[in-house]
């Protein structure tokens, strides 16, 4: 398959049946004053009204759309704001999907053509996007949407298309239980390669010819009914419980592992190392709480999301030293052999380890963990420190992991500098500081200055012993590719230069950790 991936940034409006669309050309025509009409008019550029012209407008196009729209019998996609719709019909029949986007008034819509994803069954590739939202449950039609459209295309003055105004006469049919039929008009304007700027115009020359403000945010959502997500926490009251506020972190770490899941699939820049880090913050809470939470209930979530975080953490490390290896290569004058054994060999490897994240995030454990989790926020057993007071526990907590910081540099202290137990003190060190951090900013809701200083602190630890212990990790690395015994010897004094880079980026991060500390 080979599915498109666009951001969709549009207005969208309701009409009365017939209404007269505006001049479109208002869109493109620059207002100037007379002196500049007069010199437009003396080179035949100037338009009837006295305007410079900057693009123009296409002829109008009429196509019949007709789309059957998929979701739950519960519609769980539509109250995640997700549609997904197979259509005929227009210039891009298939199946499209779209849900919610990072991009401001944007949504991110994924099409497959019927040539490439069948037109008879969900899109594998697709399907897997929705998989955390939809997990277990069968898709089934739940709306059948009829538009006749008109559509006029926008240029500027090099003929690219600009924008899109769509003129619809829609008709729907709710397929729930209970549904109705229902037919409006409305008007969408799409950017193509515009910008903001001009969607601003069209947003006001479409009101100013008597569009309103759309009632409903997409046509499925008008012809089957607003479906609100009801979020079981939504804020933190001030007299919180532990128990009150693990729900709370948990609920939002958990939104954060669904957000990067098909992001995370598609290896989007940083969804990896983003889901992983979700994963690791919900199993910190776990255990930085483990009072609020009955033990038999969040156990087994925090071992399956242990798991899963080592899945990802192979592709993390594979990528990490993919993007390393491409680092320091880009100083060097490598030999055919090395860039082979470093670059084309890691991302094969890579690569494996990508597929193994995708075969995990895919079966029925996976999806058991999720709904677990969900339990564990709304339904959670109490532990028997779940009613103790939220900023308590809080500093509880943290004191705890802070603690267990200090007391893993004492022992570092006793070491010799650079030793083997040195170095891998170092990352223990490291590991107790991610915990300081990830538990002080469980305890943000709360406001603690204190907690936020001692989550501050061990950032800056986990910082530098982070760059330092990923030198170690690259070191091992060339160490081994040196063992190749294929390597020319031009590859192997690279190799070496290589190492000596290394070791120099690691100790200046060690020289950082320890003025910190002082």
């Amino acid at each position: 398959m080979s599915p498109s991936d666009t951001i969709e940034i549009e207005l969208k409006f309701d009409v009365e049946a017939g209404l007269p669309a505006p001049e479109l050309f208002e869109l493109v025509a620059a207002p100037s004053n007379s002196e500049q009409s007069t010199a437009a008019t003396e080179e035949g550029r100037a338009t009837e009204e006295g305007r410079a012209t900057e693009g123009s407008i296409g002829d109008p196009e009429t196509y019949l759309l007709e789309a059957t729209y998929f979701d739950t019998a519960d519609t769980l996609l539509a109250k995640n704001k997700i549609t997904l719709r197979r259509r005929t019909g227009g210039t891009d029949a298939g199946w499209h999907l779209k849900r919610p986007s990072s991009v401001a008034g944007g949504r991110r819509e994924t099409a497959i053509s019927f040539e490439d994803g069948g037109d008879s069954e969900v899109p594998t590739a697709l399907r897997e996007q929705i998989l955390t939202v939809i997990r277990s449950a069968e898709l089934v039609p739940v709306a059948t949407i009829t538009t006749d459209r008109t559509v006029t295309i926008v240029r500027d003055e090099q003929g690219r298309s600009l924008a899109e105004f769509c003129e619809d006469v829609v008709s729907a049919e709710s397929l729930l239980p209970g549904g109705s039929t229902n037919r409006w008009a409305e008007w969408e304007f799409e950017l193509t390669g515009g910008d903001h700027k001009l969607l601003k115009r069209a947003r006001k020359l479409l009101l100013a010819a008597g569009a309103r403000r759309a009632s409903s945010e997409s046509k499925l959502a008008r012809a089957i009914g607003t479906q609100p997500h009801d979020d079981l926490v939504r804020a933190l009251p001030k007299k919180a419980s532990a128990l009150g506020l693990v729900q709370f972190d948990l609920a939002m770490h958990r939104d954060a592992l669904l957000m990067w899941d098909p992001i995370a699939r598609e290896n989007g820049h940083d969804a990896i190392h983003q889901m992983r880090v979700a994963a690791r913050k919900i199993r910190s809470i776990l255990q930085s709480y483990p009072g609020a939470i009955a033990p038999e209930m969040s156990a087994p979530v925090a071992d399956e999301l242990r798991q899963l975080a080592e899945v990802l953490g192979d592709a993390r490390d594979r990528e990490v030293a993919l993007a390393a290896n491409e680092h320091l290569l880009a100083r060097e004058s490598a030999p055919a052999d090395l860039v082979k054994v470093l670059i084309e060999d890691e991302q094969v490897r890579h690569e494996r380890s990508l597929k193994a994240v995708r075969f995990a995030m895919s079966t029925p454990r996976y999806l058991q963990m999720l709904d677990d989790l969900d339990r564990l926020i709304e339904a959670p057993i109490p532990g028997h420190a779940a009613t103790q007071d939220a900023r308590k526990a809080a500093a509880e907590a943290v004191g705890l992991s802070y603690a267990g910081m200090r007391r893993a540099e004492k022992k570092l202290k006793k070491l010799s500098a650079w030793s083997p137990e040195w170095v891998e003190q170092l990352h223990t060190v490291r590991k107790r500081a991610k915990a300081v951090r990830y538990t002080a900013e469980s305890a943000d809701p709360l406001g603690r200055r204190a907690l936020a200083k001692a989550g501050a602190e061990a950032k800056s630890v986990q910082t530098h012993l982070g760059i330092f212990h990923d030198t170690v990790l690259n070191r091992e690395h060339l160490a081994k590719a040196a063992r190749n015994l294929a390597l020319s010897r031009d590859a192997l004094f690279v190799l070496g230069r290589m190492d000596a880079h290394e070791e120099s980026r690691g100790r200046r991060a060690v020289r950082k950790y320890r003025r910190s500390r002082r």
